[in-house]
């Protein structure tokens, strides 16, 4: 193994290739640089921290099980994007329909004052129940692109559809998100 060489400094394909050949350390230090990205899809996309960080680990592990077939190192973070991606949309449609989303600290937001973190945290919430009332596939696009700022064609890529689907989804989304944040305007 490589064992002398600081991880942290090497290029991300460096580090895929070396984790595919078995490298642990390497395969550490993809974790370190990717591991709250994945969280963050997941809780964005679920909503429930707990679920979420189950979610998250369960892409590690798989990004590591899988790894070895990987063509492109240079794919990577796209790799890992889908494998959250889409263990959360599978999460999401194994739910209870009747299953909220617990209120999670991503979703609140400190302000100035009392009245601030009040009107912050009643608008993160109206924003929270919006999204939880989205379909999961538009849920998930509208997720990676307006909060973690992907572009259609990784979004695409992450979802396995085309980038006008993504388009479709996002601005149904949208759409859907004005409506129900309308009293907050």
């Amino acid at each position: 193994m490589h064992t002398d060489t600081d991880t942290a400094a090497l290029p991300e394909s460096v580090l895929v290739e070396w984790a595919q050949d078995g490298d642990d350390r390497a395969f550490e230090a993809l974790v370190r640089r990717h591991q709250d990205v994945v969280y963050r899809i997941a809780l964005r996309t679920l909503g429930n921290a707990a679920e979420a960080r189950d979610t998250a680990q369960e892409a590690l592990i798989t990004a590591w099980r899988k790894l070895p077939g990987l063509r492109d190192p240079h794919t990577f973070p796209a790799w890992l994007h889908r494998i959250v991606g889409r263990l959360a949309l599978n999460a999401l449609r194994a739910r209870r329909p009747e299953e909220p989303a617990e209120e999670d600290a991503e979703f609140r937001e400190r302000g100035a004052g009392p009245a601030d973190r009040a009107l912050a945290t009643d608008l993160n919430e109206a924003l929270r129940e919006a999204l939880s009332g989205l379909p999961p596939p538009q849920r998930i696009c509208w997720v990676l692109r307006e909060m973690e700022g992907l572009g259609y064609e990784e979004i695409a890529e992450i979802v396995d559809t085309t980038p006008t689907a993504v388009r479709g989804r996002i601005h149904r989304a949208r759409t859907h998100l004005v409506e129900a944040l309308e009293p907050w305007r």
